[in-house]
């Protein structure tokens, strides 16, 4: 192994060998050689502190784990922080496997309240046909949804957080804020609806006693009312006792998962064994109707109208329900006179051919009677109604969309298995094989139960969502075997393990956010207990569930936490998508099995389920996530995440700059794309700040702006300087609210900085085609002499590239952004015809709330022998094509006007040809300058070209004196047909304005 040596020299000039270690005393040259010998070979020393070696760079990646955030985890990393303990206990090495790890959490968290208390009246509302499409629907797209996660999930390790880590961590903390925040709002309603299905199992099917409000008796909005509020008297009385326990240790509420997740196992296999049992021997659920509606069994014992004892007539309880005495003569229902009474067979068994009559949807409206197909009935459109305390009502109106927003939070949950990948041994390969394998099981369960309760369940009772028709009894409790109390008490405890979950996992995820620091007004949630407990989180999430309860209809929670979940798997099929099309280096799932089509088809289908369910819902749910997005876009924290929206950024400017480059823009489509040259002082900050003022109200933020800058010297010793000047250039532009890009340049010289600058600025197609400098101060002086002759140089440059040049004199007295005219005019004197630019300028200014008030004013010269009148009609034509509203004057000039014109131009011929013997300029360069302001000075006397266009004609150059310092100039030299123009516009309003 061969040494490296560095040799240095010392201070006397002489070489001497030294140690391998920078900055070390020769006294310790030894023992850190016999220290670190065969260890570090790095030539700096200071380099170890932030480079570690490799091999145990490679052993910390490899020994990484990041276990649930458990309360025994929270102490250990609270320890660890504080550093109590100096011992620390060794981590245990994950053991989880795939079954334990990720399938059994991920059946248990899908299988739920639904499948219990409204799959079977789903199958009676849409049929077998109209539910099995629901069902295929929502599976397939959690199915695509778990095929992208699974390629995210193996991506890297996945953290606690689930979908919230995924996306933010792939689309950026402003998307991963706004989902992590609807996905903790869906588990938050999730926890709401559990418990509404645990109280509506316990005061309908297992102690109806027990209601507060008593039903018997009421009927229709009185009924219901009183319902509603037991399910909120013990909704809320349930959440309370469950947050207690979530907060004193989430360790019980682990310990009895197991214990609920064979409560779900055992209700599915009842529920399967009562299906074969119908084969042999059907359960005996008589159901009594009157013609073809549905009787409630409260209201009989037995199915007739009238009995026979001992060869006498008796009237039964069913005939004291509809008459108005047990007599034989009493005057009954008309309905009920006319109409037999039938008892038909509840289940009648999967062999019974029903499958047919439950084929197709059978939609009703609230309070419309359940009737059996097939029988006759025969009904008095004017007779009155009937009560409804007699017969099984449609609680709700029922349609398609109703039924997808009920039945999908049946198939979420799929994000168990990712949320530990901590525990997995081998987390990339247990997340994808788990979670498919627990949706296509739970997917066979659900499609098979379709068919199955179409083919075992009578329609009526099927319809039935309460089980007013059979005793009262769960509705897929009378098909299992061998009792419907498995059904009862297994959905029931079930319930009670999904809602203690949600409870606790929900403010585990809001603490997750609030610690990521992206939204800054939920910090105080990511406190807690001394464990780490997240207990503010627990009081906000017990605060939102009791709103579900607030509500207290399963059927009217069940929407609302769809549109959450939803948005949240869209959101993921998006991260997968984006990542596989810009194809980032970072991409490298091991999960091979996807494909950016597949994840697209998955986000449309999240998509087209959310308006689906509810389009009202799908646009709050959307509104909420949008405004947290601009929330943490405006006001959170940046975080640097590597998302894939700046990809689709880079990829997007890509794709434009390449368009661009297809030829030149139209001339509706110009704009000024100003290049702003400043100077910087010694400390590097601008010495001309109020020009970016002026850049702000002529851009309002449109089009390309460039503000830049050189500083003196070379790369390797400047650099320093460089980056402070360009950070002076980003705060000053975002003081005065100019967006657009900085640019600094470091060059030997600042002639050729400017130079390089007003060259190579911008990027392909997007380039400046205006250049805005300001007119040198003190160019008299001969210690300033230069300056003025860089800026001859910048309009020689911007001339020969084809660029406007805007030259601001005494820019200082220029309005700031704050400053409001409350009136006065922009003086434009034209001319000669430049294409609009003069007029362009103006009324930019004017959309600048600045410049808002003030009017514009065009003046133009004729002479005597010009119509001045037509010359003035043919100005307003060309301004109304132009859409330029401005006032029109037509200045008519005397010979004594030209003559004394023709003095002032002599005279500024003779101030700038003193200028030019100032700046010392050479014989040749001295012609080239002089001709070049002849160029501009050509045609001193406009001749007539063609009568009748006079706004069209080339008109001189009109040109003043020069101006004193206080007056405020812009000059708009450009170059067109081959000739120089030098626009000298008005003073005292930027272009002019006057007061």
């Amino acid at each position: 192994l061969s040494r490296v040596w560095c040799f240095c020299v010392s201070g006397d000039g002489n070489p001497k060998e030294s140690s391998p270690f920078i900055n070390s005393s020769a006294a310790s040259d030894a023992e850190k050689s016999q220290q670190y010998d065969g260890k570090n070979m790095a030539l700096f020393e200071e380099e170890m502190d932030t480079s570690p070696m490799v091999s145990s760079l490679l052993s910390s990646l490899a020994n990484y784990s990041n276990l649930p955030t458990g309360s025994k985890e929270h102490e250990e990393a609270e320890n660890n922080e504080e550093g109590a303990r100096p011992s620390k206990k060794p981590v245990k090495v994950p053991q989880l496997g795939t079954l334990m790890g990720v399938y059994l959490p991920c059946i248990q968290n899908i299988f739920g309240v639904i499948l219990f208390l409204r799959m079977t009246w789903m199958v009676g509302i849409g049929g077998v046909l109209g539910s099995f499409i629901i069902v295929f629907m929502c599976c397939s797209t959690t199915m695509l949804t778990a095929i992208s996660m699974s390629a995210i999930a193996t991506n890297g390790v996945v953290p606690a957080g689930g979908s919230y880590y995924m996306i933010s961590r792939s689309l950026g903390p402003e998307f991963g804020g706004a989902v992590g925040i609807c996905f903790y709002l869906g588990t938050t309603f999730a926890g709401a609806m559990y418990i509404l299905g645990c109280i509506e199992i316990l005061l309908i099917y297992i102690v109806p006693q027990a209601a507060i409000f008593k039903i018997e008796g009421l009927e229709g909005a009185e009924a219901e009312a009183a319902l509603l509020n037991n399910m909120r008297v013990y909704g809320t009385i349930v959440l309370s006792f469950m947050a207690l326990v979530v907060f004193v240790g989430v360790k019980y509420v682990n310990k009895l998962a197991l214990v609920f997740l064979a409560c779900v196992i055992l209700s599915i296999l009842a529920v399967y064994a009562g299906v074969i049992k119908t084969a042999l021997d059907p359960p005996v659920f008589p159901v009594c109707l009157l013609g073809n509606r549905t009787i409630l069994s409260k209201g009989y014992d037995i199915c007739a109208k009238v009995i026979e004892i001992d060869n006498d007539t008796v009237t039964t309880k069913l005939w004291r329900t509809f008459c108005d005495s047990d007599s034989i003569n009493a005057t009954c229902d008309d309905y009920f006179n006319t109409n037999n009474v039938t008892e038909i067979q509840g289940i009648p068994g999967v062999t019974s051919g029903i499958l047919a009559e439950n084929l197709f949807g059978n939609y009703l409206e609230k309070g419309m009677f359940l009737e059996k197909r097939g029988l006759p009935s025969d009904a008095d459109p004017d007779s009155p109604p009937a009560g409804s305390n007699r017969y099984v009502l449609a609680d709700i109106t029922s349609f398609f969309t109703l039924l997808v927003g009920i039945y999908f939070p049946s198939v979420t949950g799929i994000m168990a298995g990712s949320n530990r990948s901590g525990d997995l041994r081998d987390a990339q390969k247990s997340i994808p094989i788990g979670t498919i394998a627990a949706i296509t099981t739970t997917s066979i369960v659900y499609m098979s139960s379709v068919v199955l309760f179409g083919a075992c369940i009578e329609g009526v009772v099927l319809r039935d969502k309460f089980g007013e028709g059979v005793n009262g009894n769960l509705v897929i409790g009378t098909l299992a075997w061998p009792s419907p109390w498995v059904i009862v008490f297994g959905s029931f405890f079930s319930t009670c393990g999904a809602g203690l979950q949600s409870l606790t996992g929900a403010p585990r995820l809001l603490q997750a956010i609030s610690r990521d620091g992206i939204i800054p007004f939920l910090r105080v949630f990511g406190h807690g207990k001394a464990n780490g407990e997240p207990t503010w989180a627990l009081l906000l999430t017990a605060s939102i569930c009791e709103i579900g309860i607030i509500i207290a209809s399963l059927d009217a929670v069940a929407p609302i936490l769809s549109m959450f979940f939803l948005m949240c798997y869209m959101f993921v099929n998006l991260a997968c998508a984006l990542q596989t099309l810009l194809r980032t280096p970072n991409w490298r799932p091991r999960f091979k099995f996807y494909h950016w089509a597949l994840s697209f088809l998955g986000m449309s289908l999240c998509l087209s389920l959310m308006f689906i369910c509810s389009w009202y819902y799908a646009i709050v749910a959307m509104g909420i996530a949008t405004c947290i997005y601009k929330y943490i876009e405006f006001c959170g924290a940046e975080k640097e995440w590597g998302d894939g929206i700046r990809g689709i950024s880079l990829s997007a400017a890509r794709f434009a700059l390449m368009r661009l480059e297809e030829g030149p823009p139209h001339t509706k489509n110009w704009r000024p794309q100003i290049m702003v040259l400043v100077s910087v002082d010694a400390e590097q900050n601008v010495e001309q700040p109020r020009l970016l003022s002026l850049t702000n109200q002529l851009k309002a933020g449109k089009g390309l702006t460039i503000v830049g800058t050189s500083v003196q010297g070379t790369f390797l010793d400047n650099y320093v300087e460089s980056q402070r000047a360009d950070q002076s250039l980003r705060k000053l532009m975002e003081t005065e609210k100019v967006k657009g890009f900085s640019q600094v340049v470091i060059s030997s010289n600042l002639r050729d900085g400017t130079s390089h600058l007003v060259q190579v600025g911008g990027l392909g197609g997007l380039k400046h085609n205006t250049v805005m400098v300001c007119w040198p101060k003190n160019w008299k002086q001969p210690e300033y002499h230069q300056h003025f002759r860089n800026f001859i140089e910048v309009v020689r440059e911007t001339t020969v590239a084809s660029m406007a040049l805007l030259v601001p004199k005494n820019i200082h007295s220029y309005p700031s952004n704050g400053e409001r005219f409350t009136e006065g005019h922009i003086d434009v004197w034209w001319i000669v015809h430049d294409g609009g630019m003069l007029m362009l300028l103006p009324f930019l200014l004017r959309q600048h709330k600045v410049w808002r008030k003030c009017k514009m004013r065009i003046f133009t010269v004729a002479q005597m022998d010009d119509n001045s009148i037509q010359m003035k009609k043919d100005l307003i034509i060309f301004l109304y094509h132009l859409r330029i509203d401005a006032e029109v004057e037509v200045v008519e000039m005397h010979d004594s006007d030209v003559s004394a014109y023709t003095y002032e131009k002599t005279l500024v011929m003779e101030q700038r040809s003193q200028i030019l013997k100032q700046m010392h300029l050479t014989k040749n360069e001295r012609e080239r300058e002089i001709q070049s302001i002849t160029d501009s000075s050509r045609g001193s006397i406009r001749r007539k070209n063609q009568p009748g266009l006079r706004s069209q004609q080339s008109m001189e150059e009109a040109s003043v004196a020069e101006k004193p310092e206080d007056e405020v100039m812009l000059h708009v030299p450009l170059r067109r047909n081959d000739q120089f123009i030098d626009f000298s516009l008005s003073p005292l309003c930027a272009l002019a304005w006057a007061k």
